[in-house]
């Protein structure tokens, strides 16, 4: 069970995250309904099928969170090489296939018929993308809580960000190209380069002209940019709604649908690597954010890709948004369970004292 204090630890946006997405899905319908022009003018702002004002919103978004990303941390990777190597494998050969087969089994055919057929193909491409992005920036914030190594997670999230510039476009080509779905390789080269290459470095340049001036000054300038963070990506899920009101009121059910595959995702995802990590005898402090991170999304970088790939209007941006709708209740599910299994572990480290995240 989650207690009071782990999620006062969480930031009020972090905390509230899914109140705030289902705000936006009732503001960005009602005002798609009210002034579908203005939203049709803004979607119609592209360069190469790259949304303008979508990518200005991606960045304010994501600039902040990959500022975060300490890359001198990988030289610890060596260090802590088992729980690494289960959190890669577990990201990089496993996770984007599983997402990939069960929404093929629950989209593809359990709840096909409860869905529109046109629709189908795109549904299961957003889920592709939600299981090819591992998560970046709420990482810290589950490893924090269940009293993971700050130096295991810093050094992970350094490692998967830069296979990620390598690995989430073939992946996804592959996937998608798997489920019969044209793979406009242009615009996916373009995504790549728009929204992980450009922001990882806009944030490493500010994150070193910020620390010139001492490790407290970047903390606090990360603190002055996290409601920025938030309000981008609300921004950008109001703008989603607007284009996908219509599809929503008339089958209500379609999130609730789609949110069946992430969920079981997660926890399976979550489960390999808690277990993968036991076996190994890797230590609590390690294996609980190895989990984490396995299991959570970069849920803007899918939003993102999707919109560019497939446009507001797609089925494959909805499906990627439930990943941000439900994302928080189910992974301060996984940090419950992370906290009451610690006795599963050597008793050596659960009387360690945790580190604090940097």
């Amino acid at each position: 069970m989650t207690t009071e204090a782990d999620t006062a630890q969480m930031g009020i946006f972090e905390r509230y995250l899914t109140i705030w997405v289902a705000a936006s899905i009732i503001v960005g319908i009602g005002l798609g309904e009210l002034f579908p022009d203005i939203f049709q003018m803004i979607g119609g702002l592209t360069a190469y099928e790259i949304n303008l004002p979508v990518t200005v919103l991606i960045w304010l978004m994501i600039v902040p969170m990959l500022m975060k990303v300490d890359f001198h941390a990988l030289h610890e990777v060596g260090r802590q090489w088992r729980g690494i190597g289960v959190t890669l494998g577990v990201n990089w050969l496993i996770k984007p296939f599983t997402m990939a087969a069960l929404g093929w089994l629950f989209i593809g055919i359990v709840f096909r018929p409860f869905l529109p057929e046109t629709e189908i193909e795109s549904y299961i491409a957003g889920l592709i993308l939600l299981g090819a992005a591992p998560c970046t920036a709420m990482v810290f914030v589950w490893s924090h809580l269940t009293r993971g190594d700050a130096n295991f997670t810093l050094s992970q999230v350094a490692l998967n960000d830069t296979v990620m510039i390598f690995a989430f476009a073939p992946i996804v080509a592959l996937l998608l190209g798997i489920s019969a779905i044209t793979v406009p390789w242009e615009t996916l080269t373009i995504s790549v380069i728009a929204f992980i290459v450009i922001p990882l470095i806009a944030g490493q340049a500010i994150r070193n002209r910020i620390l010139q001036g001492g490790a407290d000054h970047l903390k606090r300038f990360e603190a002055k940019l996290a409601p920025v963070s938030m309000a981008a990506l609300l921004a950008t899920l109001v703008l989603l709604f607007a284009f996908q009101g219509k599809q929503i009121i008339a089958q209500p059910l379609i999130i609730a649908v789609l949110a069946v595959p992430i969920i079981l995702q997660t926890y399976f995802i979550a489960a390999i690597a808690y277990g993968a990590n036991k076996f190994l005898g890797v230590e609590h402090r390690i294996a609980a954010p190895s989990a984490m991170i396995g299991a959570s999304n970069f849920f803007e970088l899918a939003v993102a890709t999707a919109i560019g790939l497939f446009g507001f209007s797609s089925g494959a941006a909805l499906a990627t948004v439930v990943g941000v709708l439900v994302e928080v209740p189910v992974m301060l599910s996984l940090v419950a369970i992370a906290n009451r299994s610690r006795h599963w572990f050597p008793a050596s480290d659960i009387t360690r004292i945790p580190e604090t995240p940097k």
